[in-house]
């Protein structure tokens, strides 16, 4: 019993030691401002995937496969199925640590389901329009839709918590990079479907960012609306 207690009184000090109090983490919704210096990488990743997407046997896509067969022949690990949801689970998991995001819940919510529409449509689109083949001899290679998965989450997570906290960007982009890496070591993906659906997915989620309106639990006015009418 008393071993429970400890137990107890433990979990509630880390709590308390990495939580603030919810009330002081005041949330400004500050809108992400659009500038075309932005577009530069995630465009530049998606063309560089179109590139590298020949069929010749000298291709780039084909010699990294053939260098995957002969140094990791027969490999085969589900890691990448859950890690491409990692960067989602942080979105709001951070939160729950005592981390400020740049967004409420609720415009945080919207803009990840307008994002991912995006996101997701676009892969859907392009796999079944395409239908390339995967290197291990299966359907809908192009785009790798674990790869803009992950990397959509990890572009929402850097501007979620980016600006307070310098590290989550580059552990978000580094489990992104890696389930990227993950889908090519299972011979699942091309680099050319990799570096496509990594493009993309920081170009939706991005676009989900600097459209969105924030007209979920906006701040109450301050403004007296009888002013100028009744005195």
């Amino acid at each position: 019993m008393k071993k429970w207690i400890s137990l107890f009184l433990v979990f509630n000090f880390l709590l308390l030691s990495f939580s603030q109090d919810k009330d002081s983490l005041k949330l400004e919704n500050k809108r992400l401002e659009f500038q075309y210096k932005k577009l530069y990488f995630p465009v530049g990743l998606m063309v560089s995937g179109i590139a590298t997407n020949g069929n010749g046997s000298g291709s780039i896509k084909n010699e990294i496969a053939e260098f995957r067969n002969e140094h990791l022949p027969g490999f085969q690990n589900h890691f990448d199925d859950y890690a491409q949801m990692f960067p989602f689970a942080a979105v709001y998991g951070f939160e729950w640590i005592g981390m400020k995001p740049r967004t409420d819940w609720k415009n945080r919510t919207a803009i990840l389901i307008k994002g991912q529409l995006l996101n997701l449509g676009m892969v859907y689109l392009l796999k079944t329009t395409l239908n390339e083949t995967r290197p291990d001899g299966t359907s809908f290679s192009f785009p790798s839709g674990h790869t803009a998965n992950a990397f959509a989450g990890a572009t929402m997570l850097s501007i979620e918590y980016g600006e307070n906290h310098k590290w989550v960007p580059f552990a978000a982009y580094g489990v992104a990079t890696g389930v990227g890496l993950m889908r090519i070591a299972n011979n699942k993906h091309y680099i050319s479907d990799v570096l496509f659906g990594a493009g993309l997915g920081i170009l939706s989620m991005k676009i989900a960012y600097w459209t969105h309106q924030y007209q979920w639990n906006p701040a109450p006015s301050t403004k007296d609306p009888f002013l100028g009418s009744i005195y």
